[in-house]
């Protein structure tokens, strides 16, 4: 597996990440007091400290984050705020399912990240350096956890408002 390949994957990754902060945020400030607002707060916690891990592995690399794939993150996640204001200029619940919804996507591939970091970590020594049992069941949690966010939200959302 060529480094470059793998520097490549974990910046991208990174952007994700960055860009999953960013609906954090949103997400804090707008149900800050409530369930929403708390499990924010968690992945924010947990993503904070995942991006630590993927760090670590560029600096192994000798790679550095990648400035235009962090540009590129956070223009998607104001993409997608775009998107979420004009579906629901409300701030409601059609914009929290949305969110919520790009957020587990996102986990979701970070799942897939951590699993092929795993499945090559035999083929290149660096990859050796993580647990990732560990990174994958907090992965698997987060995505439990938003799901049951995503699913209340679509009830709210879908409600007969009558």
């Amino acid at each position: 597996m060529s480094r470059k390949h793998v520097a490549t994957y974990l910046n991208d990754h990174l952007a994700g990440s960055q860009a999953a902060l960013e609906i954090l945020d949103h997400l804090e400030s707008s149900h800050g007091s409530g369930t929403v607002g708390e499990v924010a707060m968690r992945l924010r916690t947990e993503i904070i400290d995942e991006r630590k891990v993927i760090k670590s592995l560029l600096d192994q690399l000798d790679a550095s984050a990648s400035v235009p794939r962090r540009v590129a993150g956070w223009l998607s996640e104001k993409a997608l705020e775009l998107k979420l204001i004009a579906d629901d200029p409300g701030d409601g619940y059609l914009r929290l399912l949305e969110a919520v919804e790009a957020l587990k996507l996102g986990v979701h591939g970070k799942l897939g990240l951590w699993e092929a970091l795993q499945a090559s970590e035999d083929i290149m020594p660096v990859l050796a350096t993580v647990e990732y049992q560990p990174l994958i069941r907090q992965a698997e949690a987060q995505e439990t956890l938003l799901e049951s966010v995503r699913l209340e939200a679509a009830r709210s959302a879908f409600a007969d408002s009558k």
